[in-house]
């Protein structure tokens, strides 16, 4: 059987310290990029196998930093993620990406899983089905930072980062009113989830601070805003004696379903219903008329959450912070209805 090359082979080889060779094979940002390619260089030559975990019991630090999303196929996710790995490369830290599609027992073996791989940190968004938040107090127990984005929790003394959901909701309904919108339907999101209640709490406060009524028959709930929600939202609204001019839908998607049942019935957008999305899913640009959403800045959001992350790593007596990013209307075609 070959024998195994360890680091003490390539610190002989290049005459360096077996130290050295550790922390260029870390990513130590001390440690110059000439060293670091030369140990990168020795090692492959040598078939040197780094083995992390290994290397995580004897430095305590794995640079490794675990990510949770609720699914993996929205841009918004897939933006922050990217956010999030700009930020922390650059200290030297790879990341696991692990869905939890939305399910708590899903989400509760991601963090057993980060765990055993000893990751230094776990950055998660929140999935709709959790409501017990003790893989995540344990966390604490351990000390391993943790850091919540988009869909957070306050009560467990841990950093934030999320959007301010009730200007978002506030933003695009007044945006609906000021178009002469006056009928206005919101679809809604889980409301034991924080900001699907303060996007409808925004639809709600603007309605009222226009002096318009809130009608709660205009008002439907959904467990996931997918694009067939959307659909099965909008026959609904149809059926109604008077038909709502204008819709602020939690979600780009369901906000997508509602445009498509509304081009089969030949309905114009925005001229008879005008509508308003969220999140500015990468599609809302393309599709016709373009959708006006609100802009999470899901890049900035990432690599907040990553200097957060970041932060704890580096301070022994951390204070917890809460991040909070002003949202941006971007205003196209489905909602203009006034030139």
């Amino acid at each position: 059987m070959t024998k195994k090359s360890t680091i003490h082979d390539i610190a002989k080889a290049l005459n360096v310290t077996a130290s050295t060779v550790s922390r260029a094979l870390n990513g130590n940002t001390r440690i110059s990029e000439a060293t670091r390619e030369a140990v990168l260089e020795a090692a492959k030559s040598l078939n040197y196998n780094h083995n992390q975990i290994a290397s995580a019991l004897r430095s305590g630090r794995s640079y490794i930093v675990g990510v949770i999303v609720p699914t993996a196929d929205r841009s918004f996710f897939s933006k922050v993620v990217r956010g999030i790995e700009e930020e922390v490369n650059k200290a030297g830290y790879n990341v696991i990406i692990c869905q939890s599609n939305d399910l708590y027992e899903s989400e509760k073996r991601n963090v057993e899983a980060l765990l055993r791989l000893r990751a230094d940190g776990i950055i998660v968004s929140v999935a709709k089905g959790t409501r017990d938040y003790d893989h995540f107090a344990q966390l604490s127990h351990k000390n391993v930072p943790l850091v919540f984005f988009d869909r957070v929790n306050n009560k467990l003394g841990v950093s934030t980062v999320s959007t301010d959901d009730f200007s978002g909701g506030y933003q695009a309904t007044q945006h609906l009113i000021e178009q002469g919108c006056k009928r206005i339907a919101h679809f809604a999101g889980l409301q034991h989830i924080g900001i699907y209640q303060e996007r409808l709490r925004g639809y709600v406060e603007a309605l009222k601070d226009y002096n318009l009524n809130v009608d709660d028959s205009l008002i439907l709930y959904f467990n996931n805003l997918y694009a067939e929600d959307g659909v099965a939202g909008m026959q609904q609204l149809l059926q109604l004696k008077q038909v709502p001019d204008g819709i602020f839908s939690a979600s780009d998607y369901s906000a997508l379903g509602a445009m498509q049942v509304l081009k089969q019935n030949k309905i114009n957008v925005p001229q008879d219903i005008a509508l308003v999305g969220f999140a500015n899913e990468s599609l809302t640009s393309f599709v016709e008329p373009g959708l006006t959403t609100v802009d999470q800045h899901s890049l900035q959001m990432g690599a907040a959450a990553a200097k957060l992350f970041l932060e704890q790593m580096d301070q022994r007596n951390y204070i917890p912070r809460k991040i909070v990013l002003s949202p941006e209307l971007l205003i196209r075609a489905s909602s203009v209805r006034k030139i």
